[in-house]
């Protein structure tokens, strides 16, 4: 055989080895929410490059999506086009539309292994509560967080507070609150007591509120919500007084976003937010600050919160497969504790806390274990059919009652009735 024989013979075969190697490669699409690039993108690009070269066959293609309002309305506008992405994080609350419109797979169908079974058994319960509807596992919880209290330990010392000690209850809020809240001379407010967001998605800080006076905002089956139990309205009126009886937060509408801003900045002494600030946090305030869990008035609790892993339907097995084998890389104890570590959420197995990583980060920074804590607590996310539209009816209502355009009452039996009809059809 001459050399241009030889040549031809090994072309063919290198044409044939890249044609088997380009037909079992599979390629994921993964959408995730983050409005810019910055830490957080680096981190997820470093994931998918390194599940990549463990799994040379697999290649990961993040896509960052913006918000999760944009990452959802994307994903489902993808999906419906027959362009959905193969995996993506959105948020818990998203389940029961993602499931009513038959977009997701539930996990049971691919991870069928005895590991695999293990695996989903492997998160904190609480957490699960927003990944589980009719028997069957549709989202895998990974930056999940809870609602907790920061507060600046200099004002509180300054205002002849114990600066070790958050409010343990109500009463203690309005207490602390009044002290804590300086005026200069002319009378305008320099230093707020607290700040409670309201702005974005104001039912997930007041379901704290509802929880801790013994209310229950929906059923675990997303068909039905109370929002004019009297208890529910009892909490309401609480955080309208705060701003308009107390004077201890500003009235009307707090900006969620805003609000860490404040806080840095000495504009306000306690805030109430997400435990995925939490580095943000530790970052950016220039004096000691206290992190602490949720005051009671019936007894203490916040709603978790944040996003979870869902695989999209696909009729190809291989990247149905492909998804469930990222999924499981994404949240094993070490990477879940390294996201923990990295971000502020509450890594969302008890084995990650038991990673020597974790071990080191607890014991360097204690505020790290105050949401793990409040895990038994915790009570799911507001979440329903027809999710979005049921918690606009919510909002809209809370909104009303802080500005001070409803009272409480009236401004929550308009949101039940609006509820109750949307979710009619899902009553059986």
């Amino acid at each position: 055989m001459n050399i241009f024989a030889r040549t031809a013979v090994a072309a063919a075969f290198a044409a044939m080895a890249l044609g088997v190697s380009a037909a079992s490669a599979t390629d994921i699409t993964f959408y995730y929410p983050i409005a810019v690039g910055g830490p957080i993108t680096k981190i997820i690009d470093g994931y998918a490059a390194e599940f990549s070269k463990a799994h040379p066959d697999i290649t990961i293609k993040p896509v960052y999506t913006g918000s999760y309002q944009d990452s959802i309305v994307k994903a489902m506008t993808a999906a419906k086009a027959g362009n959905s992405p193969d995996v993506a994080v959105l948020l818990s609350t998203d389940m029961f539309s993602l499931i009513d419109d038959d977009l997701i797979e539930p996990y049971e169908t691919i991870a069928t292994s005895e590991a695999d079974k293990a695996w989903i058994k492997s998160f904190y319960p609480a957490f699960m509560e927003n990944s589980q509807a009719d028997g069957r596992t549709w989202g895998i919880p990974f930056q999940r967080s809870t609602i907790v209290q920061y507060w600046n330990k200099e004002a509180f010392k300054a205002a002849g507070l114990d600066p070790e000690k958050a409010p343990a209850t109500w009463d203690e809020m309005i207490a602390f609150g009044k002290k804590l809240t300086k005026k200069d001379a002319s009378g305008n407010v320099t230093q707020w007591g607290i700040e409670i967001p309201s702005s974005g998605f104001p039912y997930w800080l007041f379901q704290a509120l509802a929880i801790q006076n013994g209310a229950t905002l929906a059923n675990q089956a997303g068909n039905k919500v109370a929002y004019n139990d009297p208890k529910v309205i009892e909490a309401a009126q609480f955080w309208a007084d705060l701003g308009q009886k107390y004077e201890v937060q500003p009235k009307g509408i707090i900006d969620w976003g805003t609000t860490p801003k404040d806080f840095f900045e000495g504009k306000t002494a306690i805030m109430w937010t997400t435990t995925g600030n939490l580095t943000n946090v530790r970052k950016n305030a220039k004096f000691a600050f206290g992190v602490g869990p949720m005051p009671s008035k019936v007894h203490g609790g916040s709603p978790t919160g944040g996003g979870n892993i869902y695989i999209f339907k696909n009729t190809d097995k291989a990247k149905l497969a492909a998804a469930l084998q990222f999924a499981r890389f994404l949240t094993t104890p070490e990477k879940a504790a390294d996201w923990g570590i990295a971000t502020g959420y509450v890594a969302t197995r008890p084995d990650a806390w038991e990673t020597e990583a974790m071990k080191k980060y607890a014991a360097e920074f204690p505020p790290a274990v105050v949401a793990r804590d409040q895990l038994k607590d915790a009570a799911a996310e507001l979440s329903t059919h027809d999710n979005q539209r049921v918690t606009k009816a919510l909002n809209d209502a809370l909104q009303a009652i802080l500005t001070g355009a409803k009272p409480a009452k009236p401004a929550l039996d308009q949101a039940q009735e609006e509820a109750n009809r949307l979710l009619a059809s899902y009553k059986h």
